[in-house]
């Protein structure tokens, strides 16, 4: 997740952020959680909203990669009513 000639390429060298390695993937991805072919984005947004209510978090963020070097990401926020 360092990727120095990626941050010279696209950034000027800069470093944009760190990720918390202890908190990143911490049940595994959409292939060890089990899915349908096709379904990851649902498979993972429905593990990521669940897991907020059960660990009473506020924030979770999905990350999964496509074909061809495409990828998506999501931010959720839990809403209680």
């Amino acid at each position: 997740m360092n990727s120095q000639k990626f941050a010279d390429d696209n950034f000027d060298g800069k470093k944009v952020g760190e990720v918390d390695m202890d908190k990143l993937n911490l049940k595994g991805g959409s292939l060890s959680l089990g899915h349908p072919f096709g379904a990851t984005g649902s498979r993972l947004f429905t593990t990521a909203s669940r897991r907020l209510q059960l660990e009473n978090e506020r924030f979770a963020l999905i990350a999964a990669c496509a074909d061809g070097g495409l990828g998506h990401a999501c931010v959720l926020e839990r809403y209680d009513n």
